[in-house]
């Protein structure tokens, strides 16, 4: 979840004052601080943000999307994507919505959908990935394996992860999801022998770090990894 200073960047919705929004961002962010990524957290966005707000901000549905998907909500997940699907999005805006819908729609188990969904937007989405960072382009190839590993095409999931991304330092969280995605991929595929050598990569990682932002959040990932090898992501 964006830091209220990051959230005010992005720019709040011009309804009410960027004032009172930024407090109400700050209270619920308080709760991702607190917390982390909780079913409390995901109400009070949605609450503060979303469902009491006439024209809520594109932005913060994409981003609740994602707080859903990290409980493993992804029903809701996929309810605030699909407001946005007769939207005009442009740019990076469109280009979260569409990962997000990818991962959604796969995890759910929508393998036709997610085929659907990729072949609709796959020009734009390799088109503007060569202008984004790093790890938004990590974004996508996890989007795309999942989206693999839903049609059960688990060998071409895993060789999209391997798309040259260049670990950045020791606290890597995005090497860290793209570890704890093969570990699902292997699961799901009941390759025994490469879950094995997944959830030793994904393990190591994480031994790597030597800080965390929050105090929930190495347990939060060591959770993730093991639901991960369990098939569950």
């Amino acid at each position: 979840m964006l830091s209220p200073i990051e959230r005010k960047k992005v720019g709040f919705p011009l309804l009410t004052s960027s004032a009172a929004e930024l407090k109400k961002y700050v209270d619920v962010y308080g709760l991702f601080v607190e917390s982390g990524y909780t079913t409390e957290l995901c109400d009070a966005y949605a609450d503060a943000f979303i469902d009491n707000v006439k024209k809520p901000s594109p932005f913060d549905m994409i981003q609740l999307a994602s707080l859903y998907d990290r409980i493993m909500d992804h029903k809701s997940a996929y309810f605030y994507l699909d407001k946005l699907s007769d939207k005009k999005l442009g740019g990076e805006e469109r280009f979260d919505y569409c990962t997000g819908m990818l991962r959604t729609i796969s995890k759910i188990g929508n393998w036709r959908d997610a085929v659907d969904f990729r072949t609709s937007n796959i020009s734009f989405l390799q088109k503007l990935s060569s202008k984004v960072s790093q790890n938004r382009q990590a974004e996508l190839y996890m989007a795309l394996a999942l989206a693999d590993c839903a049609s059960k095409n688990y060998s071409q999931g895993l060789k999209l992860l391997k798309f040259g991304y260049k670990p950045q330092g020791k606290n890597d969280f995005t090497l860290l999801e793209i570890f704890v995605t093969a570990v699902y991929i292997f699961a799901r595929s009941g390759d025994s022998e490469g879950l094995e050598g997944a959830l030793g990569n994904a393990e190591g990682c994480l031994k790597l770090f030597k800080k965390f932002d929050f105090s929930w959040e190495e347990a939060y990932y060591r959770d993730r990894i093991d639901n991960a090898a369990k098939g569950i992501i």
